[in-house]
């Protein structure tokens, strides 16, 4: 049995982990689908923060055993299953979507890992839950990633260009026969990582980046990592923040607000050259989005028009499409874009769990 028959509106729980640590963000939605147009609404939205231990163990598991993969792999599954309960107290819900944790990004060999165990997730809800989203997308030769695009085409179409700024930024291009999106660059796993030199889980307004001065020589280093040579479709993960920018902006005998600040610029920098054939205003979600600061050098640094949207969409747009994306996959319809992720065909992707 591998999907439903369409209904016209689900309840569906989007749950989302990004690659910053922020936290789980649930967004309960309403979707409708009419004559092949979508409509939407979230009925209600929370971000979970994880306890400190289970966030070191995220933090640190592509350094650890196998055994202790699958360990966090479970007991991240019972976490959100748990989390999922007690959020959906008194409401009703007929899916949950959920994206897990990224903890391998490697689509060069074959394999994308998202952890966070759907059979747990669906056993203590007692809802039929759907996983595991990029497999199936590499499999075909793709990069399984961004697989938001295509949310953003059946529930934003107002907009033909969109900027997430999370752990990781990327954009999407909606043209009116083919969608480009990709990862531009490292966003928030970066400049949280610095904040932490200060104490801090983030630098608020980017207050602390507004007060230094630019690194010209930093930037120059950044700017001309080799990913930003590759041309689209192309994606990232954390192994390339660990293994490419955590060493350039770790050097400590540099001011942190420098560093800081040089940062910001090189996101800017980055997301402007990629907006330069952007049509229309541009839709900007994303923790990213409440640093007032970047959104300041964006802007400065392109001509791009950028719309902040409600506080609700900018925290948990990705969730409510991944929302929407479980609704697909239990259509048998599709959930990735080949134009985007440069796989064979477009595909139909997630594991479903079935409630008992």
């Amino acid at each position: 049995m591998g999907h439903l028959c369409p209904m016209p509106t689900y309840r569906a729980l989007g749950v989302m982990s990004g690659s910053s640590l922020d936290g789980l963000d649930l967004a309960l939605c309403a979707l409708t689908e009419r004559r092949g147009r979508w409509s939407h609404a979230i009925i209600k939205a929370r971000t979970v923060h994880y306890p400190q231990a289970l966030r070191d163990r995220l933090l640190h598991a592509m350094h650890g055993s196998a055994l202790e993969l699958a360990r966090l792999d479970a007991d991240l599954g019972g976490f959100i299953g748990q989390a999922c309960k007690r959020f959906l107290r008194g409401e009703r819900a007929e899916l949950i979507a959920s994206h897990g944790h990224t903890i391998f990004h490697r689509p060069e060999l074959g394999f994308s890992t998202q952890i966070g165990s759907g059979a747990r997730i669906a056993a203590i809800t007692g809802i039929t839950t759907v996983c595991d989203f990029r497999s199936a997308d590499i499999a075909l030769g793709g990069q399984g990633a961004p697989l938001v695009p295509l949310g953003e085409r059946l529930l934003f179409p107002e907009f033909k260009a969109f900027i997430n700024l999370g752990g990781i930024c990327n954009i999407s291009l909606h043209g009116p026969d083919r969608i480009i999106g990709y990862d531009v660059c490292i966003g928030n796993q970066a400049l949280n990582h610095l904040a932490n030199e200060a104490g801090v889980p983030f630098d608020r307004d980017g207050e602390l980046a507004r007060k230094g001065s630019l690194d010209a020589a930093l930037l120059k280093r950044l700017n001309d990592l080799p990913f930003h040579r590759q041309r689209p479709p192309k994606s990232l993960g954390r192994e390339r923040f660990e293994e490419s920018v955590l060493p350039l902006v770790d050097d400590r005998s540099e001011a942190l607000e420098k560093r800081l600040r040089t940062m910001v610029e090189h996101i800017a920098g980055q997301l402007a050259k990629a907006l330069k054939h952007a049509e229309g205003p541009v839709l900007l979600t994303g923790g990213g989005a409440h640093n007032r600061f970047l959104v300041e050098r964006i802007a400065a640094c392109g001509r791009a028009v950028l719309v902040l949207p409600p506080k609700t969409t900018i925290d948990f747009k990705e969730a409510l499409i991944f929302a929407l994306l479980g609704a697909l996959r239990m259509r048998g319809g599709p959930t990735a874009l080949a134009t985007v992720t440069g796989a064979r065909r477009d595909t139909v992707g997630g594991a479903v769990h079935w409630a008992n």
